[in-house]
């Protein structure tokens, strides 16, 4: 038995988490009108701005089929007998079942797709644990399994700061954004059943972050954990706050990661996210 892994661009894998996991990375588009680009091929900054200057969002589209056939494919040259795809959310995106399509489509491979139920580095998690497990040889089947249950050690909370996606999205009306922009409203998002829906509504980033940090600290308790502080293009913003974290817990590993272009297009700039799980990763 000879296992693949195989992400989508949305983990936001660094070049060398990629490397070192040894995944295959399928990439989401992003449209601007009729032009089409692959995620990965983007510059993230030059995207926030062009986001930020167009009239209307960009719009996103899973892998198409036939590029993941091609994957799988070439795989199966290479004598992988198994790939384990782990993929964004199936509430917000079709990619999963593409994989399960793809899979159905290439014979002399075993696809093993999962549903991250989440999204970007905390679904980079379960990569970084099925790399793990695939370099100590363990079976297919009981990989599968041991990322399903990390599923539920795993939490994520994002921070939208600008309303102007939500309104251009259609989620909120012009009025509503203007009046939450003066009040400093910051909408708490989370992933429930596959699906990113609000937690809360709190005025001003600062307390917004707080109640990020108060609600992971009651998730993790006093277990052991991972983290991971994800940004929309404001870096600064967040290696301070990654650092106070990390001052707050010594003892946990903290990565820096951010919202490309696919996510970025929905939370829009200066979005913060904080997710962990409860693992040691080395990520």
């Amino acid at each position: 038995m000879k296992i693949a892994l195989i992400a989508d661009s949305t983990a936001y894998l660094t070049q060398d988490q990629v490397e070192r996991f040894k995944v295959n990375v399928i990439d989401l588009n992003v449209l601007f009108g009729n032009e089409v680009t692959k995620e990965s091929e983007m510059n993230v900054t030059s995207f926030y701005e062009r986001m930020r200057n167009e009239k209307e969002l960009p719009t996103t589209s899973q892998p198409a089929i036939g590029d993941y056939v091609q994957l799988l494919e070439s795989l199966k040259q290479d004598g992988y007998t198994d790939a384990i795809a782990i993929h964004l959310s199936s509430g917000i995106s079709g990619t999963y079942q593409n994989a399960i399509t793809a899979g159905s489509m290439v014979e002399g491979i075993n696809m093993h797709a999962i549903d991250s139920e989440i999204a970007c580095m905390p679904a980079g998690f379960y990569t970084a644990k099925a790399a793990e497990l695939i370099e100590a040889e363990v079976p297919v089947t009981q990989i599968v399994s041991a990322i399903e249950t990390l599923k539920s050690e795993t939490a994520a909370y994002f921070l939208v700061d600008d309303l102007k996606n939500l309104h251009k999205g259609g989620r909120l009306t012009g009025a509503q954004a203007f009046i939450g922009s003066m009040l400093q409203v910051k909408p708490i998002l989370h992933f429930v059943d596959t699906k990113i829906v609000p937690f809360d509504k709190v005025r001003t980033k600062k307390k917004a972050m707080k109640q990020i940090e108060s609600l992971i600290a009651d998730f993790v308790g006093d277990e052991t954990f991972t983290g991971t502080i994800i940004h929309g293009n404001c870096e600064a913003e967040a290696k301070a706050w990654l650092n106070a974290l990390q001052e707050k817990y010594p003892d946990v590993r903290f990565v820096l990661s951010h919202f490309g272009p696919v996510i970025g297009t929905h939370l829009g700039e200066n979005a913060l996210g904080f997710g962990v799980t409860k693992s040691k990763l080395n990520i």
